[in-house]
């Protein structure tokens, strides 16, 4: 578990777009290694990158993370449906999604994508309470940009288990309870 600042399971070869980190900005892509992630209430996933000249740079919002050279415009609210809501979090690469193919639910639309790594926020108000417990979902987009989602807006494209082509289930209930066996 970390507290604030952790890494990722992986680092990424990814591009950060420049009007992030230049004073003068020329609207380029920078090459840049990913390999952090901060988490603060009330804001967007922090990421932190390694540019090529060897900077280190934090709290890199996800619409800076790009995956090409060309990856078109990305907003924040295509890149992340929910501000961070704790300082403590985890991170997994969940073996059995490795590599799998994503439908998801962003603002404005869908998109497809490529399932990276799970961030699950821990010990805060939201995440005690069922209800309200999200784990969030880091997705390469078929368009080369990161999306951050809760699983209720991500569906796994698994040809030899699920329904082709998914379909957005209807029905399904919120958990609201805690269970004990004493």
């Amino acid at each position: 578990m970390f507290n604030h600042i952790g890494e990722l399971p992986k680092h990424q070869y990814v591009w950060v777009r420049d009007k992030f980190v230049l004073k003068e900005p020329t609207g380029a892509l920078i090459p840049a290694i990913w390999f952090s992630l901060s988490s603060t209430p009330g804001r967007a996933w922090g990421c932190t990158v390694m540019l090529e000249s060897g900077a280190i740079y934090r709290g890199l919002p996800p619409h800076a993370i790009a995956f090409s050279t060309d990856p078109g415009e990305w907003a924040i609210e295509q890149a992340q449906r929910w501000d961070c809501y704790g300082w403590k979090f985890a991170t997994i690469e969940y073996t059995f999604l490795r590599g799998m193919d994503l439908a998801v639910k962003i603002y404005g639309g869908e998109v497809n994508g490529s399932y990276l790594f799970t961030a699950a926020p821990v010990d805060d108000g939201f995440s005690d309470n069922p209800s309200q417990a999200k784990e969030f979902t880091f997705i390469r987009t078929y368009c080369d940009n990161l999306t951050v989602q809760p699983t209720d807006k991500v569906l796994v494209i698994d040809k030899s288990f699920c329904i082709t082509p998914p379909t957005w289930p209807t029905g399904i209930i919120r958990s609201n309870n805690v269970f004990s066996c004493e």
